[in-house]
């Protein structure tokens, strides 16, 4: 495939959603370098395919990522710390990773040039929203650390769009999940539930289950962030990426019960967790219209993908 660019840094490309990016580049015909320091990412997850490079190091660093960006054309940055839990517990932590670690990416970018700026955004920066389903043009109300670092990170993005003309883009994920997605008291719901009932475990739900997401296959993920390379957007613009599905947490547990055919697991109810919103959706039309985005994977198909993945990898763990 005949591109007017060839060279792509992933940040986060150890990760679950930067690892299935960097596939899909090599794919493709990219020459591909990964950046990551796997305090979450993981080896297993690098691509073994094409031309690719390892970088592994800390996005927080000035000078490291002064040596990696000038070797590069466009940025996929995906690295973050992305837990809500995690930032009501370490706030300050998820500042410096997710705001000065993407400043330190944009600064580096204007001094090297880079073509393109995509960033991995956050549904979560709505917050609750009297408004459903979520638009683009919604006064973000962010309810959590992670998701204040994530708008703020954003807001610099477009800042640096209009200051220094750098080209960005932000892509606003809702509830990603897939194979490779970590199992641990900072994952999302489905790999815990996933990873639960394969241990002959039910399912635990924080709040009464009526709590809606719009669970998003990370192929439509990937998909959005391909698309970005070749269609034209106004610098500085930020797009939801979703299904504009919106299902509650109760039939989440429901569907991946009868998946594993473990339906006599009935879930445990426990509190709400801080943080957490009650609902959310999304409007896609902002990124079908720009970027000809459309959702491919339902969620019965994306959960059967992804249990199927689970269980042949042997993931299961006990927690």
């Amino acid at each position: 495939m005949s591109h007017s660019f060839s060279k792509i840094l992933v940040t986060g490309g150890a990760g679950f959603i930067g690892s299935h990016i960097a596939d899909k580049l090599l794919i493709e015909g990219y020459e591909v370098g990964l950046l990551d320091d796997f305090s979450t990412g993981s080896e297993a997850n690098l691509p073994t395919n094409g031309h690719l490079r390892i970088h592994r190091g800390d996005i927080t660093s000035q000078d490291f990522v002064r040596t990696i960006v000038k070797d590069y054309e466009i940025i996929i940055h995906q690295a973050a710390l992305v837990s809500v839990t995690r930032s009501v517990e370490d706030p300050l932590r998820t500042h410096r990773v997710n705001v000065d670690g993407t400043i330190n990416l944009l600064n580096e970018s204007i001094r090297s040039n880079i073509q393109l700026f995509i960033y991995a955004s956050s549904s979560s920066i709505y917050g609750e929203t009297e408004v459903l389903p979520k638009r683009e043009d919604i006064l973000p109300k962010p309810i959590s650390p992670y998701a204040a670092s994530k708008l703020a990170a954003e807001n610099y993005c477009r800042v640096y769009a209009k200051v220094y003309g750098l080209n960005t883009i932000c892509l606003r994920y809702f509830n990603v999940y897939g194979p490779r997605q970590r199992i641990g008291p900072y994952s999302g719901v489905i790999p815990i539930f996933t990873n639960r009932l394969l241990s002959n475990q039910p399912p635990i739900i924080y709040g009464d289950g009526t709590q809606t997401r719009d669970f998003t296959y990370v192929s439509d993920i990937v998909q959005a962030n391909i698309l970005c390379l070749n269609n034209h957007h106004k610098p500085g613009e930020f797009l939801n990426i979703a299904t504009g599905t919106p299902t509650s947490v109760h039939r989440v547990a429901e569907i991946l019960s009868e998946l594993t055919g473990k339906k006599y697991l009935h879930p445990i109810y426990e509190d709400p967790r801080p943080g957490d919103i009650q609902h959310s959706y999304a409007e896609i039309h902002k990124a079908e219209e720009t970027l000809g985005y459309k959702p491919k994977v339902n969620l019965p198909q994306g959960l059967r993908a992804t249990l199927n993945w689970f269980s042949s990898t042997h993931h299961a763990v006990s927690n």
